[in-house]
């Protein structure tokens, strides 16, 4: 006799015994009390009946998983019992199926903890005008015209791997990030080299991190949008100062009710070493013969306001500095950058975005290569630059969104030297429309305005096609 049987026996003799007693004791019977053990008593003996029951099905069905008769299975098998069987032999074949492709495409780091890849193949078709400063993707005129060139390229194309870590310390989360690129080496198809773009690792609390990597400036987070301009950031030399470079640097948020809030963050940026490159991609090419700035890490701070006020709804507004001194021959240069970036989406259809900079030496986070100049009578200064850059974006549907956006790095002209430029602009639009959700295609179209001190203005007009899949 099983646990269950003796169970169902012994409230049975129970509730007879209650009966008998109750028939005795009619008076009794009709108190609230006892009415109410009564009740109980009967939805007790109906979950037993029913447990009991159900206990039973299961026992049949494991014995039948476990023991099945193939002689019975083969005799019965255009019966009903077949056509029951079959959704559960489709099933496990399904999960077989899963289980195996989570094998082939799982990715596991050595230590156990989960990674996951990201990124983008682009492809890119291109034409430049004449002073396209022998680049495929030109941030400035060239002082000296050229051939029109065009062509195609997957050099922009991005490769990323994101990790979570365990939780660490007082309840905290470890995550991270690593970029990369195909941007390295020369325009030749055969001569890309893999190159690192951002890296990140991240100590995450509810109210504060901490992060240490390769990033934008803390005072330069955002960027305008473009696929035609990814292997240095859109707006390079006139306006947004973008150059990734090894800092490390701590966020402390405040909650100011539930639609507002703060966010100060404090950090040490590694600068950039000047003249030491003429990357025609990125950079007005040095003087020949100029001395190396020996650069030195940063202070940097920002301050961020939000406000929310529906579910599209929001402002974002900051200022930001930046401090350091650099080293050149026997000098030391100062480098002092007051920033202004906002980004504001009034409802869902538009979107404005960008930032303001004013200060000196604006070279070492990714202005013009020109932060310092020796004056006629060899007076050493750092080359003071107004700045900045904005973007208007309209995504009209989840599929077609269109963007114009522009920017200027002005440097004071009494700071400057023949061969210098004295403003450097650039403008585009865009359209991106999503074949699919993972398909995307770009038409960007714009010129780069480059002014050279006491020499006049160059053009170079850019047109590109893009093709990214992400993944």
């Amino acid at each position: 006799m099983t646990y269950h049987t003796v169970r169902y026996s012994f409230a049975t003799c129970l509730a007879l015994w209650v009966c008998s007693c109750g028939a005795a004791t009619a008076v009794a019977q009709n108190t609230p009390e006892m009415r109410e053990v009564l009740a109980r008593l009967d939805r007790l003996e109906k979950d037993n009946h029913a447990m009991a029951e159900e206990i039973h099905a299961l026992r049949n069905e494991l014995a039948t998983l476990r023991a099945p008769d193939p002689a019975a299975t083969s005799a019965s098998s255009d019966g009903p019992a077949a056509q029951d069987d079959q959704p559960l032999a489709e099933s496990r074949a399904v999960e077989q199926s899963r289980i195996q492709d989570l094998a082939q495409t799982k990715v596991e780091a050595s230590q156990k903890f989960p990674i996951r890849i990201t990124g983008m193949a682009l492809f890119n078709a291109y034409v430049n005008g004449r002073y396209n400063n022998q680049s495929d993707n030109p941030t400035i005129a060239s002082y000296l015209p050229g051939d029109a060139t065009g062509g195609g390229t997957l050099r922009q194309s991005t490769l990323g791997l994101l990790f979570n870590g365990p939780a660490t310390f007082a309840g905290g989360k470890v995550s991270g990030s690593l970029y990369m690129d195909f941007f390295g080496g020369s325009t030749s198809s055969l001569n890309h080299l893999v190159r690192l773009r951002t890296a990140s690792i991240n100590l995450d609390w509810t109210h504060t991190s901490f992060s240490f990597g390769q990033e934008k400036p803390i005072i330069s987070p955002r960027d305008p949008d473009s696929l035609a301009q990814v292997g240095v950031s859109p707006l390079t030399g006139a306006g947004n100062l973008w150059l990734w470079q090894p800092q490390m640097r701590i966020e402390q948020r405040v909650a100011l009710g539930n639609d507002a809030g703060l966010r100060a963050q404090v950090g040490v940026f590694q600068t950039s070493l000047l003249n030491t490159t003429s990357d025609p991609n990125s950079y007005a090419a040095p003087l020949p013969g100029q001395p190396t700035e020996d650069s030195s890490p940063g202070a940097e701070t920002r301050l961020e306001v939000w406000k929310r006020w529906s579910e599209t709804g929001r402002l974002e507004i900051a200022g930001g500095f930046h401090m350091n001194r650099n080293h050149v021959a026997r000098f030391s240069l100062p480098s002092n950058i007051y920033t202004l970036d906002w980004f504001f989406r009034p409802f869902e259809k538009l979107e404005f975005s960008g930032m303001y900079f004013h200060g000196r030496n604006v070279a070492v986070v990714g202005g013009l290569r020109q932060g310092y100049t020796v004056l006629p009578g060899g007076k050493w200064v750092s080359v003071g630059s107004n700045g900045g850059w904005a973007q208007l974006r309209f995504p009209v549907t989840p599929r077609l969104t269109f963007d114009i956006y522009g920017g200027q790095q002005d440097d004071r002209n009494a700071d400057l030297i023949y061969g210098f430029i004295g403003k450097n602009q650039a403008y585009f639009a865009n359209a991106m429309y999503r074949l699919a959700p993972n398909v995307i295609v770009s038409l960007e179209g714009g010129q780069v305005r480059t002014t050279y001190f006491a020499s006049g203005n160059r053009l170079n007009d850019h047109y590109d096609l893009g093709i990214a899949y992400l993944f």
